[in-house]
């Protein structure tokens, strides 16, 4: 569904605070995303207007999602053979599933944390946009195959770190785009061999030229930031990256990692040596 100007109007007002909340808690998922591409257009273009005192920042704990897919903790999803027609229409759905909970944890970043420089909005907007347009791609093949958006269940784990680090946004940053969503960095090598065994060259072309290529980005973003808030805190940026791992995840962390992916997207190589010891530590790593 394309969203024209007239029917973006009926939700946003041009304030940009108000008008992230309720892209936010918006329930439909494909207007979700043509709502969050029509504002960061209206960002881009300079028509929002940024009072912070717009209205008072809300704790969500559940954002706007539809009523499918179900969602189940995570040892819920069923396992499915990549071989058969479910399992891999499972197997993008799971993608787009993550896809959707970025949109609302980009926009999240934005709405919460309102005493950032400009150049933050700036950043968390483009990545809002940018996980819209994933989104919208990977619901298209979806379709292509037969299914759609809703059609398998999920989980929610995305949003539960959002919701535990909503007070901190030195911990968000640490915690969603450098640990939650770096592990998809980790993960799209052998995704991409799996669906280049079944011949799924399409898919594999989003994946590896549109979709790793903008998440590297939207991690990096992760990583400047909370390096600007460490700094600012005068704290040393590895040594509390791994205590948050080890607080949070109580130190549950498994390889392999991207290696270079996780470098172009801000890991140096001291933290990689720190991750992967962190990894070998783990029980049955």
């Amino acid at each position: 569904m394309r969203q024209t100007g007239k029917e973006a109007d009926s939700t946003i007002h041009g304030r940009l605070y108000p008008d992230v909340y309720r892209i936010i808690m918006e329930p439909h998922a494909p207007r979700k995303a043509e709502l969050t591409r029509y504002l960061s257009r209206q960002w881009r273009d300079g028509e929002l207007a940024t009072d912070a005192s717009d209205e008072p920042v809300q704790l969500i704990e559940s954002p706007g999602r539809p009523a499918r897919p179900l969602l189940v903790y995570p040892q819920d999803v069923p396992r499915r053979s990549l071989s058969t027609p479910e399992g891999h229409a499972a197997m993008i759905h799971a993608i787009t599933h993550i896809e959707f909970n970025a949109i609302n944890l980009a926009w999240d970043a934005v709405y919460r944390f309102r005493a950032l420089p400009r150049a933050y909005i700036d950043d968390w907007i483009k990545v809002a946009d940018e996980e819209a347009y994933h989104f919208q791609l990977l619901r298209k093949r979806l379709n292509d195959i037969g299914y759609d958006y809703g059609d398998f269940p999920a989980h929610n784990g995305l949003w539960d770190m959002a919701c535990q680090t909503a007070h901190d946004p030195l911990e968000r940053m640490a915690l969603v785009p450098r640990v939650l969503e770096a592990r998809g960095l980790d993960a799209t090598p052998k995704i991409v061999r799996r669906l280049r065994a079944i011949g799924d060259f399409e898919t594999v072309d989003l994946l590896e030229n549109v979709i790793l290529r903008d998440e590297i980005g939207h991690v990096d973003i992760g990583s400047r930031w909370f390096r600007y808030l460490c700094a600012e805190r005068g704290l040393d940026s590895r040594t509390v990256f791994i205590d948050l791992i080890k607080r949070y995840l109580k130190g549950a962390l498994r390889g392999p990692f991207n290696q270079t992916a996780r470098r172009l997207a801000g890991f140096d190589q001291e933290e990689m040596t720190q991750l992967e010891q962190l990894a070998q530590s783990t029980p049955g790593a």
